[in-house]
C-alpha cells in the first residue's frame, strides 16, 4: 500500500510519545509539570541546556514498533559568532541495539534545510514551519528497540532544546525494512 492508502487501516497498536518530561513514553504521563499557565500545561517539554561537546538521549524505546512523527525545534543560533547551530546539533539513530547509527545527520539537513539555515519545507514526509517547529513523519519500524540521540558539536552549550516522539508500539508486518540516511560531506571534485 502506498500513500494515504493506509489511513484506513484500524490499528491495533498502543500508540505513546516521548519528550523532556515523559522521557520513558509512559502513558498519562505528559504534561504532568505545572507552568506559569496553570498545571498539565507542558510546563517543561525541553532540555533546558546541552553542553558543548555532549550527547543526549531523546528517546529509548523497548519493544516493536514504529515511530511516526518526530517534532523538534531549537534556536538557529547562540551566538553571532555561531550561526549554524543546526548544523552543529548531530541527530542519530539506532534500531535494535546496533552499534552504529542508522541515521547520523547535522539537525538541519536532516529536516531538508542545509547550511545551517531554516527555510519553510512542505512535503508528505518532512515539514518545517517558519518558526522552525522540524516535523518528520517518516515510518521508522523496529522490531526490538529504538534509540534516538542529539549531540552538541558546538564550541557553545545550545538552550531550550524542545522535542517530542511519537511512536505505536504494535506488531510489525514480516520484513519491513529500516529507515537509513547518512550525511556527508566530501570537498568539490575537480573536473577531468
Amino acid at each position: 500500500m502506498f500513500g494515504m492508502s493506509e489511513l484506513a487501516l484500524i490499528r491495533r497498536g498502543k500508540s505513546r510519545s516521548i519528550n523532556w518530561e515523559n522521557r520513558t513514553g509512559e502513558k498519562g504521563k505528559g504534561g504532568m509539570t505545572s507552568s506559569e499557565l496553570g498545571p498539565s500545561r507542558k510546563g517543561s517539554p525541553c532540555i533546558p541546556e546541552i553542553r558543548a561537546g555532549e550527547t543526549i538521549t531523546l528517546a529509548e524505546i523497548e519493544g516493536m514498533g514504529v515511530i511516526s512523527h518526530i517534532w523538534m525545534t531549537v534556536t538557529d543560533k547562540t551566538s553571532d559568532r555561531n550561526r549554524y547551530i543546526l548544523r552543529d546539533l548531530v541527530l542519530r539513530m539506532y534500531w535494535d541495539g546496533e552499534e552504529n547509527p542508522s541515521v547520523e545527520s547535522p539537525l538541519g539537513d536532516f529536516f531538508c534545510c542545509g547550511f545551517g539555515v531554516s527555510y519553510i519545507v512542505n512535503s508528505m514526509p518532512v515539514v518545517v514551519n517558519p518558526t522552525r517547529g522540524f516535523n518528520c513523519f517518516f515510518p521508522m519500524p523496529f522490531y526490538k528497540k529504538a534509540r534516538i540521540t542529539i549531540e552538541n558539536q558546538c564550541d557553545e552549550d545550545v538552550n531550550a532544546f524542545f522535542y517530542q516522539v511519537d511512536y505505536c508500539l504494535t506488531e510489525l508486518i514480516p520484513d519491513m525494512g529500516y529507515f537509513h540516511a547518512l550525511w556527508r560531506r566530501q570537498r568539490l571534485t575537480e573536473k577531468g
